[in-house]
């Protein structure tokens, strides 16, 4: 939209403002200089002597910066003098009523607001790769904005709250995060965020719901293929947020119960996830390991619903510690308080295996975590972190598993931004445990060491993989991983997963045959992408890859001895 009605507001304000102190002062001077060429000087000669127009504008410029260059192109007149004496209080007066008006237009929020506005718009029409839009720059939006930095993708920030756009200049972003202090929900911030443009990959909102369903009703009507992430705690946001289509839906609790049943019966699994987004501390060869067995839960908001019902299946029923239940949760086992010590001892803690501490303060939390160590110190402890900025209190705390809501929250929307096919991949291996036991690891072990893990897609198709398109031998996918300046070696990835017309598959053998249209997720080290475009855009890489003999190159790179 508009740089130009940006434009047009900045030039608005600034003309309203200063009109006035423009006026004065030019009338000023232009009384000045009129005046000094009038004004009759020394007689020379017996002629007097008259400033000329130039000398006359020369002498105001110079007496308006305080310089003083001296009288010219002759010693004043006394006439002159007083006509000078005029003129200087004249034009101080005129620059202390302009300067005043200046101090009141950089203080005129309006006009901080359009010139942030404009200066917002014009960084985002510099970005030429593929950014994210991202509503509400909170606990999720900054951890979500830090992790789109770790992946080399730019983000583009709205927030209503002018101290979070403050402090997204503080922060050491590898990418370019342009920030606007604005309501996301008008169209016309959306438009300067870039919605519309087309390497606008997708808007994530994380504002309150009716908010969110608004940009996201704006977002399709502005740009539809775009893809749309809300943040949604509510059956009902829930409901209407899918009744736009398209639209994707991140539910914290819902992916935290998920995660806590991995870590019960998939806890390599777990850990794969966790190391492919980069948590901290997150590692293949030592995964969580979750006791099953009697657990006490406290806290029956959403997140503990959640958890209940993942415990369910699992054959675990604990027992349920909330001041809000009533006879109509139909629970099997509960207590009606607060998680104090005594409910937390007629819980049976000291018999069982774990405590959840799952209500929406983190002061409770932590209370419930300290009193369960002392009741219980071996019991596995899994405490509920609400507010990013209690980090190092919880990490003092030393729990056995800390969840986040928003750090889970922004992890699963990394996942799907990096590529589409993560989620697939890690639905797949769900689903097919002997895979990730006999393949994912072993490969991945053989690859990485403490490196941090990249995660990205291949197309084969003619703009991406143009050498593999115009191949007339097929293509195996073990000569593509063979590094394109010595064939005896391997690029350092691994392929995941090959989506081929809708059928996934897992972990695939160097032996199969690359099809036009494959998508491949990828996960290497850094420069492994670099390695594998080198081939699949070269039509001279892939042949050696495959031969090992080096083509034939053109006549004139022959007589020059390149070929």
């Amino acid at each position: 939209m508009a740089k130009g009605s940006d434009l047009d507001r900045v030039a608005y304000i600034v003309l309203h403002d200063m009109r006035g102190p423009v006026v004065s002062l030019v009338l000023v001077y232009t009384v000045g200089i009129i005046g000094m060429v009038l004004m009759p000087g020394p007689v020379v000669d017996g002629a007097t002597m008259h400033m000329s127009i130039f000398h006359a504008f020369y002498f105001m410029a110079y007496t308006a910066t305080t310089t003083g260059f001296g009288e010219l192109p002759h010693e004043f007149s006394d006439a002159q003098r007083m006509w000078t004496i005029f003129c200087l209080y004249m034009s101080v007066i005129a620059w202390i009523y302009a300067i005043g008006a200046i101090i009141r237009l950089v203080q005129n929020p309006y006009f901080t607001q359009a010139l942030a506005q404009r200066r917002f718009a014009a960084n985002v029409q510099r970005l030429h790769d593929p950014f994210v839009v991202v509503c509400g720059f909170g606990d999720t939006g900054s951890l979500l904005a830090r992790g789109l930095s770790d992946h080399r993708i730019n983000g583009v920030i709205i927030d209503s709250d002018v101290e979070r756009i403050k402090a997204l200049g503080l922060r050491d972003y590898d990418v370019t995060m342009p920030g606007l202090c604005a309501d996301a929900s008008v169209p016309k911030n959306l438009q300067d965020a870039g919605i519309a443009r087309p390497n606008c990959m997708a808007v994530v909102v994380f504002t309150d719901e009716a908010l969110s369903l608004k940009i996201a009703v704006m977002t399709r009507l502005l740009n539809p293929a775009a893809k749309v992430i809300c943040r949604s705690t509510t059956r009902e946001h829930d409901e209407e947020l899918r009744a736009l289509g398209a639209v994707s839906i991140a539910d914290p609790f819902e992916s935290f119960a998920r995660e806590l049943s991995l870590v019960w019966h998939a806890p390599v699994q777990h850990a794969l996830e966790d190391w492919l987004v980069g948590a901290r501390g997150a590692s293949m060869a030592q995964p969580i390991k979750c006791p099953e067995g009697r657990w006490v839960l406290c806290g029956y908001g959403r997140m503990g619903q959640w958890l209940y019902g993942s415990m369910q299946p699992l054959g675990m029923t604990p027992m349920v510690i909330d001041p809000g239940l009533t006879q109509t949760h139909d629970l099997d086992a509960m207590i009606v308080g607060l998680a104090t010590r005594r409910n937390l001892e007629a819980a049976g803690t000291s018999e069982s295996v774990g405590v959840i501490a799952a209500t929406d303060s983190d002061t409770d939390n932590l209370a419930i975590l300290l009193s369960a160590r002392n009741l219980n110190p071996d019991a596995f402890l899994v405490v509920r972190q609400n507010h990013h900025e209690n980090e190092v209190a919880f990490q003092a705390a030393s729990a056995d598993l800390i969840m986040q809501p928003s750090l889970v929250c922004a992890r699963r929307i990394l996942l799907s931004l990096i590529s589409p096919l993560v989620q697939p991949f890690l639905d797949a291996l769900e689903k097919n445990p002997q895979v990730m036991v006999e393949k994912t690891y072993p490969r991945l072990a053989e690859v990485f060491d403490d490196q941090p893990p990249r995660l990205w897609t291949v197309d084969i198709d003619s703009q991406s993989a143009p050498a593999v398109i115009d191949c007339v031998a097929p293509v195996e996918l073990g000569t593509l991983l063979r590094h394109p300046s010595n064939r005896d070696r391997r690029v350092a990835c691994v392929p995941l997963m090959i989506d081929r017309s809708g059928r996934r598959l897992l972990m695939p053998d160097d032996e199969l045959v690359i099809e036009a249209g494959d998508r491949l997720l990828m996960c290497g080290i850094n420069g492994a992408q670099a390695d594998l475009e080198a081939t699949l855009t070269s039509a001279y890489t892939l042949p050696y890859l495959m031969t090992g003999l080096e083509p034939r190159r053109s006549r004139v790179l022959q007589s020059l001895g390149l070929s």
